[in-house]
């Protein structure tokens, strides 16, 4: 196999960073699924991008509003900026689990774009126990920093030790899932551990929690997808980046 060129990874970042996010690609992007697939190394790296978003913006907002007002607001940044993406995800993923009986019928459900009550609940209560922990955290501003980056790696270990599940013909996530390498996902977990090493100075439980976040949710929530679907699909990723996030604030 071909080493990556400076050039493919430089694309690939932008790729993810559009993948992930509303912000604009700075970078001209010949695409390919292969590219698509290089890509997905890059999620912890928007992840950080995203925290530092987060932690300016929170900065800005505390010297006028207060903790919980900013909070929300930072938490509707986050929403807009990544277009919902991953919570979308944990929608389907809820009201699919929740609401079929079959293999078949699960995966109908999660390609559906309309909301259940399942996938509601979900939704709400995800958002109203992030916006809750980042408010009882000491450092509220390291951990917006910081979550994003450590919450991306879940699915990276996802899509290396699992099976894709669904119709890639009617899939976006298909090229991004498809034959993510080892190498790669130990590249990604490298940068995660750096950054979490380096953060915990202004708070030490940040690396001692972050491999149990990660591992946790891949364990249990993997466990729980190759049980009712055999493997994967990308909501149930996007669900996993949630879930993460907050096993990590509650580690903080």
């Amino acid at each position: 196999m071909a080493t990556p060129s400076p050039s493919n990874e430089w694309q690939a970042f932008w790729l993810a960073v559009g993948f992930l996010t509303r912000i604009p690609m700075l970078a001209r992007i010949t695409y390919s699924q292969r590219l698509m697939n290089q890509s997905s190394l890059y999620f912890p790296l928007v992840g950080l991008l995203l925290g530092v978003i987060y932690a300016v913006t929170f900065s800005v907002f505390s010297l006028i509003a207060s903790p919980w007002v900013a909070i929300i607001l930072v938490t509707t940044v986050h929403l807009f900026i990544t277009g919902a993406f991953h919570e979308d995800g944990l929608a389907d993923s809820v009201d699919a689990l929740g609401g079929g009986y079959t293999v078949e019928k699960r995966l109908e459900i999660m390609k559906d774009s309309r909301i259940g009550t399942y996938g509601t609940v979900a939704l709400v209560m995800a958002l109203l126990l992030k916006v809750t922990l980042l408010a009882e955290t000491r450092h509220i501003w390291l951990a917006l920093l910081a979550a994003p980056a450590i919450s991306r790696l879940t699915p990276l270990l996802l899509m290396t030790t699992m099976s894709y599940v669904t119709d890639p013909d009617k899939s976006k996530s298909k090229p991004v899932a498809d034959g993510f390498s080892t190498t790669r996902l130990m590249i990604a977990a490298g940068f995660v551990l750096v950054l979490s090493a380096g953060l915990s100075f202004w708070h030490p439980l940040l690396i001692i929690g972050t491999l149990p976040a990660v591992l946790l949710v891949a364990l249990c929530w993997g466990a729980y997808l190759r049980s009712q679907l055999g493997g994967y699909t990308g909501d149930a990723l996007g669900a996993s980046v949630v879930f993460s996030e907050l096993v990590l604030l509650l580690f903080l």
